[in-house]
C-alpha cells in the first residue's frame, strides 16, 4: 500500500468541504488534480470513499469512519512537527544534561537557574550519574551533552570537550584543627597521623578520584586511610563530625562551607577541571547549543547574582594577618604564601590569630 500524506490531507479537505472545487482552492490545486488525488487514494486502499453526484459529494460509510480517524492523525502529525521545529529554531522544548555528583550539588544548579531566567520557555533537565555512565549517555545520544570533573577522554575521537574552570584540591578541616592555622597546607602534612588519622575524599563516581589518588601517591600518603563519598556535601559532613580531614575540590563555584570548617589549598597545587562534553562530529540542536553556550559563559554565576543585587560581594580575598606564623612542624604554609579568592554573600568577619576564612561558593 503506497499512500502519501498529501493524499490523506486532500481526502480530509474534500470530506470537510463536501466539495472538490472548494478543496482545490484550499490547496491551490485544480479540481482535476484533487479528483485524481482522491481516486489514487481509493485505488491504493481498495475502498470507495465518496458517492459523487452532479450536485454534491457524500462520504461513504467507510469514508466517514476513515475521515474521523485520519483527521485526528494528521492533526497529531502536524502538531509534532511544529513542536520539533520550534525546538530547533527557538529556545523551547527539552534539553537533557548529564552531570557527575560533584557538579550536581555545586556548579550546576547555579547554571540551571540562569537557564530558567534566560530561556523561560525551555525545560533543562539535569540527570546525575557516575562519570562513566555520563560518558556512555553522551555517546549513545541519551542526553544532549554532559558536564564532568576531570573526564579522562584524552586520545578518544568520540567526544569533544570544552574546559571551563580549574578547581584546586584543598584540605578541609574544622576551624579549630591544628593544621588550620595557615593560609595553605603542604601535602606532606597529611602524612602526620598525629593530626590526620583519616582522610575524606570523593569516590570514582564523582570523577575526581584519579587526580586525588595521583596526588596522594606522589606525596606518599596512604590512600587506605581515606573514607570515600559520592557527594561533596556528604564529605563535608564527615569532616564536620570529626571523621577525618577532607581532600576535596573547593573553588569559586562550590557550595558554601559550613561555618565550622575552613579550606586550605594544598601545595604544590593540584587542580581538577570542569568541562562540557558532547559527541564529536554531531551538532547540537539549537536549543541545546544555547544551553551549552550559557554554561560555557566565562561570567561566573555569582557575578550574575551580583549584578542583580549590588549588595552581594562576588570576589573577596580572605583576611590574613601576616604577622602570625604557623607551626613549622605541622606543614602549614605562611599566610603570605597563597590565598584563595572565593565568593560570599555576607561581609567577611575579622578572624583572630591570623586565621583565614576560606569560604568557597
Amino acid at each position: 500500500m503506497n499512500v502519501s500524506l498529501q493524499q490523506l490531507k486532500v481526502f480530509v479537505a474534500v470530506a470537510r468541504q463536501r466539495s472538490f472545487t472548494r478543496a482545490a482552492r484550499e490547496f491551490d490545486l485544480t479540481q482535476s488534480a484533487v479528483s485524481r488525488c482522491v481516486r489514487e487514494l481509493e485505488e491504493a486502499i481498495a475502498l470507495r470513499l465518496f458517492d459523487r453526484t452532479t450536485r454534491q459529494v457524500e462520504l461513504t460509510t467507510a469514508g466517514s469512519r476513515l475521515e474521523r480517524r485520519i483527521a485526528r492523525l494528521i492533526e497529531e502529525i502536524e502538531l509534532t512537527l511544529r513542536e520539533e521545529r520550534a525546538a530547533h529554531e527557538e529556545h523551547t522544548g527539552l534539553v537533557v544534561v548529564a552531570c557527575d555528583p560533584v557538579l550536581s550539588s555545586g556548579w550546576l544548579p547555579e547554571r540551571l537557574a540562569r537557564c530558567a531566567t534566560a530561556f523561560p520557555d525551555l525545560i533543562v533537565t539535569a540527570k546525575e550519574q557516575p562519570q562513566h555512565a555520563v560518558l556512555a549517555a553522551i555517546e549513545q545520544g541519551e542526553v544532549d551533552f554532559g558536564v564532568l570533573c576531570d573526564a579522562n577522554i584524552a586520545g578518544t575521537d568520540v567526544f569533544h570537550a570544552q574546559p571551563l574552570v580549574s578547581t584546586p584540591l584543598c584540605a578541609v578541616l574544622p576551624r579549630v584543627h591544628p593544621l588550620a592555622c595557615g593560609a595553605a597546607l603542604r601535602w606532606e602534612a597529611l602524612r602526620n597521623t598525629e593530626h590526620v588519622m583519616q582522610l575524606v575524599t570523593l569516590n570514582a563516581e564523582a570523577g575526581t578520584r584519579n587526580a586525588t589518588e595521583r596526588a596522594l601517591n606522589t606525596h606518599r600518603i596512604d590512600t587506605q586511610r581515606a573514607n570515600q563519598c559520592g557527594h561533596v556535601a556528604a564529605a563535608l559532613r564527615m569532616v564536620e563530625l570529626g571523621l577525618g580531614v577532607g581532600v576535596l575540590p573547593i573553588g569559586a563555584h562550590a557550595s558554601t562551607l559550613p561555618v565550622s570548617l575552613v579550606a586550605r589549598p594544598l601545595v604544590p597545587e593540584v587542580s581538577v577541571t570542569t568541562m562540557l562534553v558532547r559527541r564529536r562530529n554531531r551538532s547540537l540542536r539549537p536549543n541545546a547549543d544555547a544551553v551549552w553556550s550559557l554554561f560555557a559563559d566565562a561570567d561566573s554565576p555569582t557575578g550574575a547574582t551580583a549584578r542583580a543585587n549590588p549588595r552581594v560581594s562576588t570576589l573577596v580575598s580572605p583576611l590574613v594577618n601576616p604577622l602570625v606564623r604557623p607551626h613549622a612542624n605541622l606543614g602549614a604554609v605562611p599566610a603570605t604564601h597563597t590565598t584563595i579568592q572565593g565568593a560570599t554573600d555576607e561581609p567577611m568577619p575579622l578572624v583572630p590569630e591570623g586565621e583565614a576564612l576560606m569560604r568557597a561558593s
